[in-house]
Parts: C-alpha cells; sequence; structure tokens
C-alpha cells in the first residue's frame, strides 16, 4: 500500500543513506554470495525450478541477507512481509499469520522475512511451524549467530540453513565502484588509502559504503587523501595486518602451530603480534581455550582450567595488564605435552553416532520407572559397579545394533600415559568377566 508521502514523491526526495540507494534491483547485482545465488547454488537452483523452500540465512552483517529476501520475494511473486525479533512479539506475529491467510486465500504467497530471528524464545520459534507447515508463509530467517545453537530443531528441520560469506576485496571493489557510477564522481582516494578502506570495512558492505559516505563528506574540493588522511577522516585505526583477511588468519594460524609445535618463544612472538595489531584479546583468549582441547587435551589437564582463566583474567584486569595472562597461558600451552586423541575419539564418535541414526541403548542399562518399562525389560540385569569388584562390572554399554566400539586411544604420554594403564586394565578386566 503507497503512503501519501510516497505518492507525493517525497519519499525519493528525502535523503537516504549510500547504503540504501545502492540496494541491489535484481540478484545478479548482489555480490559476494556466488555460492548461494549461482546456477549451481542452492537460491539459483530453487529459482530455475520455480519452487522456493523456507530457509535460515546466516552470516555476518553486511552480506546481504535482506536484500536477498527482498529480491527472492519479488522474483517468486510472493508478497514481501519484514518483521524484527527485536520489536516483534507474540501478538504481532499472529497478526501477520492472519494477514498471510488471508493473501492466500486471494491466490498470492508470502514471504516472511524475521531480522535476528536467533532473538525469538523457543514458544516464539514454535508459532512459525504450523504456517510454515500449511504453506501459508515461506520463512527466510537471518541471524549472525550459529543456528545450531540458537534455534529450535524443530525449526531448522522445516529450513534449510545458507550460509552467508563475508566479502572479500574483490566484491568489497565492486561496491566502491558502483557507489562512484551512483554518485558520478570518484572517491577521493589514492590507491593506498583505497586499500585502507577496504581494510577497514573488515569485510562488510554496508560499512565499506558508509566509509566511503563519510569520506565524499569530508573532503574538499580537488583534495585527495593518502592512507594517513583517511584515518584522520573517519578516526578509526588502520589495522597493522589485514584483520578479518589474509593476515589475520596466518598470524592466528601461525600462532596455534607454535603451540602445537612446543615452541613457546614463537608462540609469545605471534601473540605479541596480533595483539599490537588491534586484535581484540578476547578472540585469542577464545582461541587460546581450543589449542588446549584440540592438541593438549587429557595429556595435561590443567591446560584447559588455565586457558580458562587468563580469558578470566584479561576480563577482569582489562589491557594491559590482563594481556600477561594470556601470554602465561600461551607459554604454558607451548610447554605441556601434546595429545589430539581427545580431537580425534570425539570426530570418530560423531561419525558413527551419525551414520548409526536412532539407536536404543541396550535395555540393561535404561532406568524403568513403570511397571510397562519394567515389563518390557528395562533395566533388567543391571549391574551397579560400585558393588563390583575393582568397582567395574565390565558391562557393554553401546546399541545392541552397533556393538562395541573403540575412538579413544591415548598416546603413552603426559597425564594419558596413568589413563592408558586404566584403559588397558579395564580391557583386560572386560574380557575375563566376557562383558
Amino acid at each position: 500500500m503507497t503512503s501519501l508521502f510516497e505518492a507525493a514523491g517525497l519519499e525519493k526526495a528525502a535523503p537516504r543513506p549510500l547504503a540504501d540507494r545502492l540496494r541491489p534491483e535484481k540478484l545478479a547485482d548482489v555480490v559476494g554470495q556466488d555460492h548461494l545465488l549461482g546456477p549451481d547454488g542452492p537460491i539459483g537452483r530453487m529459482l530455475a525450478t520455480g519452487t522456493l523452500g523456507s530457509m535460515i540465512f546466516w552470516g555476518p552483517p553486511g552480506t546481504g541477507k535482506t536484500t536477498v529476501a527482498r529480491l527472492l520475494a519479488r522474483e517468486t511473486d510472493l508478497h514481501f512481509d519484514q518483521v524484527s525479533a527485536i520489536f516483534t512479539g507474540v501478538a504481532d506475529l499472529k497478526k501477520v499469520f492472519e494477514n498471510a491467510r488471508a493473501r492466500r486465500q486471494t491466490g498470492r504467497g508470502t514471504l516472511l522475512f524475521v531480522d535476528e530471528i536467533h532473538r525469538f524464545n523457543r514458544a516464539q520459534q514454535d508459532s512459525f511451524l504450523p504456517v510454515m507447515e500449511d504453506g501459508t508463509i515461506t520463512l527466510v530467517g537471518a541471524t549472525t549467530e550459529n543456528p545450531s545453537f540458537e534455534l529450535n530443531a524443530a525449526l531448522l528441520s522445516r529450513a534449510r540453513v545458507l550460509t552467508f560469506q563475508p566479502l572479500g576485496e574483490e566484491a568489497i571493489g565492486k561496491l566502491l565502484a558502483r557507489a562512484e557510477e551512483v554518485e558520478g564522481r570518484p572517491l577521493p582516494l589514492d590507491e593506498n588509502a583505497r586499500a585502507t578502506l577496504v581494510g577497514l570495512a573488515d569485510r562488510d558492505g554496508r560499512a565499506a559504503l558508509t566509509l566511503a559516505e563519510e569520506v565524499w563528506r569530508a573532503a574538499r574540493p580537488g583534495e585527495t587523501f593518502d592512507a594517513a588522511g583517511l584515518l584522520e577522516v573517519v578516526q578509526r585505526r588502520a589495522p597493522i595486518y589485514d584483520k578479518g583477511q589474509d593476515g589475520h588468519y596466518n598470524l592466528i594460524s601461525a600462532l596455534h602451530k607454535s603451540v602445537r609445535g612446543s615452541d613457546p618463544d614463537a608462540a609469545l612472538y605471534y601473540l605479541a603480534r596480533m595483539l599490537d595489531a588491534g586484535e581484540q584479546p578476547l578472540y585469542l583468549g577464545r582461541r587460546l581455550v581450543r589449542m588446549a582441547v584440540e592438541d593438549i587435551g587429557l595429556a595435561d589437564p590443567q591446560a584447559l582450567p588455565i586457558a580458562i582463566a587468563a580469558k578470566d583474567a584479561y576480563e577482569y584486569l582489562g589491557s594491559p595488564e590482563g594481556e600477561l595472562a594470556l601470554a602465561q597461558a600461551a607459554v604454558y600451552l607451548a610447554t605441556a605435552p601434546k595429545s589430539n586423541a581427545v580431537y580425534t575419539a570425539f570426530k570418530a564418535a560423531t561419525s558413527v553416532a551419525k551414520q548409526g541414526g536412532s539407536l536404543l541403548p541396550p535395555k540393561t542399562i535404561l532406568n524403568a520407572p513403570t511397571k510397562l518399562m519394567k515389563g518390557e525389560g528395562y533395566g533388567e540385569g543391571y549391574r551397579y559397579d560400585h558393588d563390583q569388584p575393582d568397582a567395574f562390572s565390565g558391562q557393554d554399554y553401546f546399541p545392541e545394533q552397533l556393538g562395541r566400539q573403540t575412538f579413544y586411544d591415548p598416546p603413552d604420554r603426559g597425564f594419558e600415559r596413568e589413563i592408558r594403564k586404566r584403559l588397558d586394565y579395564w580391557a583386560k578386566l572386560r574380557r575375563e568377566r566376557g562383558g
């Protein structure tokens, strides 16, 4: 429905941000998401077959999630309705669904775009299920958070998760070129300043266009900024390395491999370089925690508590004092005995769990709170381990259809040397007792 404001042409005359004026008018104009929109991408294939299913768009800000949803509705002749989980309650959703049902009776479908869908609680997320199932709406939800953690399994089972990638340098360059075409003038930046602006955008298309707009506002007639002048204009620090680009990933990879390779001096060097470059210290803290569980594991059970304590210490102390806690953790992890046995075992167990499906555990180890379950043999023959010799019954805990599996194979070093002894002893008892 057109408002009086729009009918009078005032809406077009009103000032609009550059990012809004450059919104693509067709899917072919969207940059950086060819893996989704290309002929062989999932969205490209949906459009080619003329069928559109519900989807969850997962990706960082400024990658085109809202734009793609709007253009999908246009290209499939669906009514586009947009809500934000931040401002929408259950009553608002009911009204949206009622309007969609009425629209459906006239033969028009509805694409409902829900921004920040992960902010809806479980009950609100469940409210989408019936209108998705009966075709009242085609849901497109957008989230910057991992859908596996933030969205209900029931909702995820009815929608396809599509990952939007951060924009690379080429995609950002296309956006800036399009902005110059729309503005009818080049950005007043030399080559180095232009590259710096791309880095400052941190792979966010909207941020790149906002920065470009700031530059145009600040430039005097005939003025061209170098990198230093650009930084003064936008009041942001230039990354010493390309945060979010190759330099960022190269350095975090070097830090991780230095710790894995038991080289505390190299680990300190790369940690110091990243901190000096302006990397978020808590990001480094999280990566140290990852190193503790991936590369050290149970070879030194203290590695994980020390890494978490370092992260907590930084949160408590801030910079620069808290950075020393991160350095201490990096040195501890680098000098600890190494093992990826738990990491490898978990990957193997995950693979078997996915392949095996919903196998029932042995009835012996299932509780039987009702007579019916007792009659079915639940809990029958269970041996309480604490009452057995050596507090070990030797029972088989795997589903009968799967059979006993071995995933965890601790090496003979660090604390896992003791774990290996226990596992070998229990294996001997299991053989003796026929478990």
